[in-house]
C-alpha cells in the first residue's frame, strides 16, 4: 500500500497532486475523464467513489485528481487520501513494442521506432514533461499524421482542463518542435 509523501497543489484549482512513496504504475500514465471510464480500473474507481471528482490521472508515483468546482479541498482531501492509500504498489512492469503497437494511439506512438516521434519524445522528456509532472500533469503523443504533418497531443492530470495547456503550452511545444525537429510540424490537443 503507497504511503502519501506530499500532497501539492497545481495551477489548476481544481487539481491536486498526491506524491507517493511507492508507484502505483511503471511508466504508463491512466488518466480517466469520467467515474463511467473508470470502471475497469479498480484504483481510479476508488477514488471516483469518494464523491466530487470530475477526473483521475496516475503514473509512477503520482496521482492527480480534480475536483468538481463546489466540493470544498478541506473536506474532500481526507476523503481522497483513503483509496490512494490503499491502492496496492506495482511489482514490476512488462509490456512489449509488439503489444503497444496492436493497442494503437499514444501507446504505440511512445514505441515507435520512427526516428521523428523518438526526436520529439526525447525533446518533451527533457523540456516539457518534468514541468508539467511538477503541476500534476502530463502529455502524451497521440500520434503523427506524416501527410499534414500534424502532431496529436493529450494532456493528462490537471493540464487536461487547464486553460493554459491549450494556449501558452501548446503554441510553446510547436514553437520548440519548429525550431528544432521540423520546421513544418503542426501540433494539436486532441
Amino acid at each position: 500500500m503507497p504511503k502519501i509523501a506530499d500532497i501539492q497543489e497545481t495551477p489548476n484549482p481544481n487539481a491536486v497532486k498526491f506524491i507517493l512513496k511507492e508507484p502505483v504504475s511503471y511508466g504508463t500514465s491512466h488518466s480517466f475523464k469520467t467515474a463511467e471510464s473508470a470502471k475497469e480500473d479498480k484504483f481510479a474507481n476508488s477514488i471516483f467513489e469518494v464523491g466530487n471528482v470530475v477526473s483521475v490521472f496516475y503514473m509512477d508515483k503520482m496521482v492527480t485528481v480534480e475536483k468538481t468546482d463546489d466540493a470544498e479541498w478541506d473536506e474532500i482531501l481526507p476523503e481522497l487520501a483513503v483509496p490512494i492509500r490503499a491502492a496496492e504498489a506495482v511489482a514490476s512492469s512488462n509490456g512489449t513494442r509488439a503489444a503497444a503497437a496492436a493497442v494503437g494511439g499514444a501507446i504505440a506512438a511512445a514505441a515507435s521506432d520512427d526516428p521523428v516521434l523518438a526526436e520529439i519524445n526525447e525533446l518533451l522528456d527533457d523540456r516539457i514533461r518534468p514541468y508539467l509532472a511538477s503541476d500534476g500533469g502530463w502529455l502524451e503523443i497521440v500520434g503523427l499524421d506524416e501527410n499534414t504533418n500534424t502532431l496529436s497531443i493529450r494532456y493528462e492530470g490537471a493540464c487536461g482542463s487547464c486553460p493554459s495547456s491549450l494556449t501558452g503550452t501548446l503554441m510553446a511545444i510547436e514553437n520548440m518542435i519548429r525550431e528544432e525537429i521540423h520546421p513544418d510540424i503542426t501540433v494539436i490537443a486532441v
